[in-house]
């Protein structure tokens, strides 16, 4: 008995409390997603901003050469002394871009978040707008893309991207291009920043230990300090369904082969459980997976092969690779579309459907066991609009599915057969 207290005392530490609550800054209702943990003493906060990333962007890449000059502290410390007041603190404190959102990260011990909120403060009032951290940033992501020239999965990735989404957005490398980096200017980050970052498109994610009052203080203190910004929309993105095959030659002893095809389905989609064991079975699983039983274990024509499906709000598409020797390129290429194809006729069998279920369900606990992994976990139910615990009954409804029903919903999907690839190859 006294063991099975301890454990439920453990327990009760790790997560007191939970929810999406609202702050009030200055008038605007601001989302903040809240876990309470005391069981170690740190506290972790992030803002991501809504309709902020890659694909808002004026110039390909500018979203994330605004997350590099947030990472270079602030105009009256500089880069050096900034970090150092960081690292003299552990304080964590960075930014980061992504397709549809910009977030900035802070993470503290408990005695040391005070601190830290007023180190964040000082970042957003006085972010290091100078020429020479302008000139600095734009020789490092040059130097960065310089070497990525060579980085063949790099290449067939973005050649992918080119290939399904051309001609927008989606279809320019979120990190920029030689091009746009040697052309960008400091007056167009501070517009991007100013215009970008504001406290009616922020989302705050914020746990650990610390109580709801101490949290909504928190998030007011830093939010109140955003500007209002223009919300800005994106049309949904279709991926093309119009095969292609685009190959780039290089100096090379492996055949890189980036392979995608459109996905009709939505992020609100009802079916999103069943969505999710498809795309297990077919590439997501590793070994067990269709693409590389087939691929591998099979034929040995590679040494893994992988896909999934990728559900954003603003596109939805397959997306997948292998790599294999030169001589088995177009035997390998071949076969992707042949297992796809198959897969989408027949369907899948009662094993694999066990199989999934028994990981999916059995490995729920392994998804849930650190602060960051819930936090991050209820902030995607928010952000995709879904009820607080959605994910949890999904696991119920992956329980009780049933092989006719994920094989019917496989047959209307026939648009993933509708492969295009992307593949760095030898010179001839």
């Amino acid at each position: 008995m006294k063991k099975i207290v301890i454990l439920l005392i453990l327990l009760q530490g790790i997560a007191m409390s939970k929810g999406i609550e609202e702050v009030d800054v200055n008038g605007t209702k601001v989302p903040m997603v809240f876990e309470q943990s005391a069981y170690v003493p740190l506290i972790s906060m992030q803002i991501v901003f809504k309709n902020s990333g890659a694909i808002y962007d004026k110039k390909t890449g500018l979203a994330d050469m605004a997350s590099k000059l947030l990472a270079e502290g602030t105009k009256k410390d500089g880069s050096v002394g900034f970090a150092s007041k960081l690292e003299n603190s552990a304080i964590h404190l960075s930014a980061s871009a992504g397709n549809e959102t910009f977030s900035i990260q802070l993470s503290a011990l408990k005695s040391e978040f005070d601190k830290a909120l007023s180190l964040f403060q000082e970042l957003l009032q006085d972010p290091n707008y100078t020429q020479e951290t302008m000139e600095h940033i734009t020789r490092q992501k040059i130097g960065w893309l310089t070497q990525k020239e060579s980085d063949f999965d790099y290449i067939a990735s973005l050649g992918l991207k080119e290939i399904l989404f051309k001609g927008t957005p989606l279809g320019r490398p979120r990190a920029g291009d030689l091009q746009s980096i040697e052309s960008m200017r400091l007056d167009e980050i501070k517009h991007f920043i100013a215009t970008h970052l504001g406290k009616n498109n922020a989302i705050v994610v914020i746990g650990g230990d610390i109580t709801l009052a101490d949290a909504k203080r928190a998030v007011a203190s830093i939010v109140g300090l955003l500007p209002e910004v223009t919300l800005q929309e994106s049309a949904y993105i279709n991926a093309t369904d119009k095969k292609s095959l685009h190959k780039r030659e290089a100096k090379t002893e492996q055949a890189y082969i980036y392979f995608g095809a459109p996905y009709d389905f939505k992020y609100s989609d009802p079916n999103q459980y069943i969505s999710k064991v498809v795309s297990y079975i077919l590439g997501g699983s590793g070994f067990g997976s269709r693409l590389m039983e087939e691929i591998r274990v099979k034929r040995g024509l590679a040494y893994s092969a992988y896909s999934r499906f990728v559900i954003d709000k603003t596109s939805s598409y397959l997306s997948g690779y292998l790599q294999t020797k030169l001589e088995n390129e177009k035997e390998a290429q071949a076969l992707v579309q042949t297992i796809i194809e198959k897969f989408v006729a027949e369907g899948i069998t009662q094993k694999e459907l066990d199989a999934a279920k028994e990981f999916l369900i059995g490995s729920e606990p392994l998804r849930g066991e650190t602060l960051h992994q819930r936090l991050n976990r209820s902030y995607r139910e928010y952000y995709y609009e879904r009820p607080l615990g959605y994910d949890k009954e999904q696991l119920k409804k992956i329980e009780a599915l049933k092989l006719d029903e994920i094989n019917s919903f496989i047959k209307t999907h026939t648009e993933i057969t509708q492969i295009s690839y992307s593949i760095v190859t030898a010179e001839k």
